[in-house]
């Protein structure tokens, strides 16, 4: 296959570059800064990846074309929701997800042929947050917070590809666990002898291993039989708590000191409900699917991470 992908040379974007360049395809790594592309993926050591620079709120001549002999799209691109989200930051969280796909798409009307298959990020904030509520993808919000409004509308700026006859996957994300990301941000205290459950520990914690995230986005390019919504979980979430007790068992550190609200409110600012909130999210048409996950607890995604 020949694969487009924004958000190439982020955490998920490059390691989905390495597992289709190693399976024998040919990847278009989209980019808003070539020289930055280019030193991810340098030619010598990825000779089946084309760099190319892309406007992702504009549009432009980069439109014409772009996708024209593609054979799928992946579109990750978005900016980061874990730092402090001023109001012009949430702004660019908005934009850059539903702008950007808009762009995307008016970049697809113009290729010809179009590609077969389009995924989309989303995210599982989508649902909104709860203690005690089980979500699947059958679900709808349960309330109308930031985040689930950004994904409804990064959801929705994708849905006119299917009117190309472009096959949709969304694939609505949890927390993506592997060296780098989440992990990192809470490997430290862990470390320093300082970890422990993080707010009230009560929250739930859906999550997915990056390497299980990336063959599910393989699945999704392959597999005709996959349209609409999956949640891109592990079938198992766990508490803030467990998670936490799980990451000192396998650090061999102590994990009984709370990480107060207001520690991570200062550091992230309202991206802290991302972590103080959470919400117990199953994969149900993910498993139905007949995908398959290497890593379903979260104690094996942590042995194999840290």
């Amino acid at each position: 296959m020949k694969i487009a992908i924004t958000g190439a040379t982020g955490f998920v974007g490059s390691r989905l570059v390495e597992r289709l360049q190693a399976d024998g395809h040919s990847v278009v790594a989209l980019t808003r800064s070539v020289d930055h592309g280019r030193r991810v993926f340098p030619k010598a050591n990825f000779p089946k990846v084309e760099v190319m620079g892309y406007s992702s709120l504009e549009s432009g001549a980069w439109q014409d074309g772009l996708f024209s002999g593609c054979d799928g799209v992946v579109n990750l691109a978005g900016a980061p929701i874990s730092e402090r989200w001023s109001e012009e930051h949430k702004q660019a969280i908005m934009d850059s997800r539903k702008i950007g796909t808009e762009k995307l798409v008016e970049a697809l009307a113009k290729a010809n042929p179009k590609p077969a298959v389009w995924v989309n990020a989303s995210a599982i904030g989508y649902y909104g947050t709860s203690e005690t509520a089980t979500f699947d993808e059958t679900s709808t919000p349960i309330e109308d917070d930031f985040l689930s409004q950004v994904c409804q509308a990064w959801e929705g700026a994708a849905q006119p590809v299917q009117d190309y006859g472009t096959r949709l996957v969304i694939l609505r994300f949890g927390i993506v666990l592997g060296m780098g990301g989440a992990v990192a941000k809470m490997l430290t205290p862990f470390r320093m002898f300082a970890g422990g459950p993080i707010g009230s520990g009560r929250q739930w914690f859906s999550w997915i291993h990056r390497d299980d995230l990336v063959s599910l986005i393989m699945q999704a390019l392959q597999d005709a039989q996959m349209v609409g919504i999956y949640n891109a979980t592990a079938p198992n979430p766990v508490r803030m708590a467990e998670f936490c007790k799980t990451l000192g068992k396998v650090l061999n550190r102590p994990s009984w000191l709370p990480v107060p609200d207001f520690v991570l409110e200062a550091i992230l600012g309202d991206g802290a409900q991302v972590v103080l909130e959470g919400q117990q999210v199953l994969p149900k048409r993910t498993e139905a699917s007949g995908f398959t996950y290497h890593y379903a607890q979260v104690k094996d995604a942590l042995d194999d991470i840290v």
